[in-house]
Formats: structure tokens, C-alpha cells, sequence
């Protein structure tokens, strides 16, 4: 039985570094893919086949000339016009759900007031939601590979437990099972399931659908009524031992500060978050205390790119405008370069369109956690 479970890995790791190099390459043929990913060319040559026959790939319809004197081969590409991936974002006060092709072209979007905070009631309500995005796939003849699901909050990404989201109210609540017994109870096609936090799920909209800019080590902050830091490092997410690697929102700025929602006090929400947004001198100092996070992530880190996003920037770009005057005054007094700082590519939706990329960045990496393939 293990020899089997080892073949079906190995399988599952040789089709990911197959789709990795095509969308790196598009257009490869399978000589070239054997040749670049060092498999046999009868390994290629069947997990190609399977790939076209689950519609992952498709081929050109006439071959093209092969270098020097060898036949014409086929090439291959990504089929971004019939797999879809679905992302929903469940912030504090509404929903958000997109579907994005393989290569992040938004082809759906749409935004609901959240009805409730209570756990139950928001999986039926997201539940709700894919489903008729569903039925219009369907009509569509589209094809779901997954659906990613991110919030705010700290999850474990072997349970799928959110552990900690102080702006919903939860704590140690069950809500990978629990989405994935909703979306079985809507009826939502059986698919991969998967779960992640906003911050996190936003990095990733950057990491897997913007090709020059979307090299690791990068950090995506999200800044809206809380604050977080999603962390690409080493080609995967960086959520630390417990999933609170990236808890900005909550890294003390003022000793006795302001109460924050997680019952501490001087937090960096305290300064940053949406809430406390409501005045010119509030927004130039969130701006100035905004830069001082990135100049300690950019002293841990040392990212290549820093992106801001989150509904306070997207309102407010002079957030961005004096974080950046900020981290570049610290630059010069230290005499160090800085990371590239600038905004989400994708705006509003870029935590949605990241939760959608976590289906292919996890199946791209067949030994990551944190996902349920529902059946049935």
C-alpha cells in the first residue's frame, strides 16, 4: 500500500513540475519538456496525454518546426480558456468572490454585504454565493479546478483551524470542515477546497499572476480594519509555526498604547487600521507608522517587493506616498538599498483573486497542507 501511495505522489510531483514549466515557458513541446524537466519522454509523453485529456493543457493545432533536423513537434500550453479557478474573500463587514482563469485574467467578480460573523451562517452564505457562480460556469462550459477561501485571521494550515481572527470574533473554530460540509450542502461540484488568511491569500494574487514582479522573498500587507502581512519565501507561503507568522496588525508600536481587538494594547491596528482613519492627522501619522513596519519587514526580510494594498490604501494613496517617504528616510540614514514598494495590481480584489491563486499554488506543490478534496 505505501509503494502505491509513493507512486501516486510521484506522479502528482512529476505532473506539477510538468505545468510548472509550461507556465514558465508556454509553448514547450514534449521533447523540450523532457529534455528541460529531465523525465523520460515516456513519462512526459503520458502525463502530457492526461493532462490534455483533463483539459489542464491544450496543444496548437498544427505543428510547428523543431530546432535543427528532428521532426515538427506540438507545443503546449496552459488551457486558460476552459479551467477556472474561484476565490472568496470573507472580510469583516462582506463578501467578496471572483473566478479567474489559470493565468489571474478576472472573468467574474461580484461583492456582498456579510449577513453575519457567526461561523455557520457565513459558510452558508459563501456556500451560496459559488454556487451560482457554479450554475454559470456550467452554461459556460468552464471547468472549476478549486475554490480558495481566506479571512482574517490566523489559520493552521494542517486542520484548516482558525485559531485567532479577534475582527469576526473567532477563536479555535473548525472552518475548513465547516465550509466544506456547506458547499457539499448547496450543492457546489465536487472540487479541492482550501483555506488560507487574507494577507496570505493577497500575496499570492502577486506571486503567481505577476510574472517580473512576482519574485520571492516578497510581502504583500493588507491594511483595512486589521492589518497583516502575507509572506512568500522559498517559492511557499511563510505562516510560521502556528499560522500567526505575518500578525502585524499586532506587533506593538506604544508601550500602553490604545486597546486593540486582540486585548492588547498599542498595537499597530491601534495606529494603521481603518477604524482610526478619520482625520488628516490621523491618516499622515497611520502613513509614517505604515512606513516603520516596512522598514522592520524589510530588515527581516530583506524582500525584493513590498505591496500595499487593503481598502486604507486603495481610499487613501497618500498611506502609500508617505510609507514610502518614510521607509526611504530610513534607507538614508542607515546607507541601504530598499525594497521596491508599491500597490496591489489587483486593487480590491486582491486578497479574492489570491485565495482563487492558493488552488494553483498548492497544486503545484503537492506536499502543501491545508486543503479538503470534497466528495460527493
Amino acid at each position: 500500500m505505501r509503494t502505491t501511495g509513493d507512486q501516486q505522489l510521484l506522479k502528482r510531483i512529476n505532473r506539477s513540475v510538468l505545468l510548472r514549466l509550461i507556465r514558465s515557458q508556454p509553448g514547450l513541446s514534449r521533447a523540450r519538456l523532457a529534455q528541460q524537466s529531465g523525465l523520460t519522454k515516456s513519462t512526459v509523453s503520458a502525463l502530457v496525454r492526461e493532462l490534455l485529456d483533463e483539459q489542464w493543457l491544450n496543444e496548437a493545432s498544427a505543428p510547428v518546426a523543431a530546432d535543427g533536423m528532428g521532426r515538427p513537434s506540438t507545443p503546449v500550453r496552459l488551457n486558460e480558456d476552459v479551467r477556472v479557478l474561484i476565490g472568496v474573500e470573507i472580510a469583516v463587514e462582506y463578501l467578496r468572490m471572483v473566478c479567474v482563469s489559470l493565468t489571474g485574467v478576472v472573468i467574474s467578480q461580484s461583492e456582498v454585504p456579510l449577513e453575519s460573523t457567526e461561523p455557520a451562517r457565513v459558510c452558508v452564505q459563501a456556500a451560496r454565493l459559488v454556487q451560482g457562480q457554479c450554475d454559470g460556469l456550467q452554461m459556460k462550459n468552464l471547468l472549476l479546478s478549486g475554490v480558495g477561501v481566506c479571512l482574517p485571521g490566523a489559520i493552521d494550515d494542517d486542520s484548516g483551524v482558525v485559531r485567532f481572527a479577534p475582527n469576526l470574533g473567532w477563536r479555535d473554530v473548525p472552518f475548513l470542515d465547516m465550509i466544506s460540509s456547506a458547499f457539499g450542502d448547496a450543492g457546489v461540484p465536487t472540487t479541492s477546497i482550501h483555506l488560507q488568511n487574507d494577507a496570505d491569500a493577497a500575496a499570492l494574487s502577486e506571486y503567481e499572476f505577476t510574472a517580473n514582479e512576482g519574485k520571492d522573498p516578497l510581502i504583500f500587507i493588507n491594511c483595512d480594519v486589521g492589518v497583516g502581512a502575507g509572506i512568500v519565501l522559498n517559492d511557499r507561503l511563510f505562516s510560521g509555526a502556528f499560522g500567526l507568522a505575518g500578525e502585524i496588525g499586532h506587533t506593538i508600536m506604544q508601550i500602553d498604547g490604545l486597546l486593540c481587538s486582540c486585548g492588547r494594547r498599542g498595537c499597530a491596528e491601534t495606529f494603521i487600521g481603518s477604524r482610526v482613519l478619520g482625520t488628516s492627522a490621523a491618516m499622515q501619522r497611520a502613513g509614517q507608522y505604515l512606513g516603520v513596519l516596512v522598514q522592520n519587514l524589510d530588515v527581516l526580510f530583506n524582500p525584493r517587493t513590498v505591496i500595499l494594498g487593503g481598502k486604507s490604501c486603495i481610499d487613501n494613496p497618500s498611506l502609500i506616498d508617505d510609507a514610502n517617504q518614510t521607509l526611504a528616510t530610513y534607507a538614508e540614514l542607515g546607507g541601504v538599498p530598499i525594497s521596491t514598494l508599491r500597490a496591489a495590481r489587483y486593487g480590491l480584489l486582491a486578497a479574492a483573486v489570491g485565495a482563487a491563486a492558493l488552488t494553483l499554488h498548492r497544486f503545484l506543490r503537492p506536499l502543501s497542507p491545508g486543503s479538503i478534496q470534497r466528495v460527493g
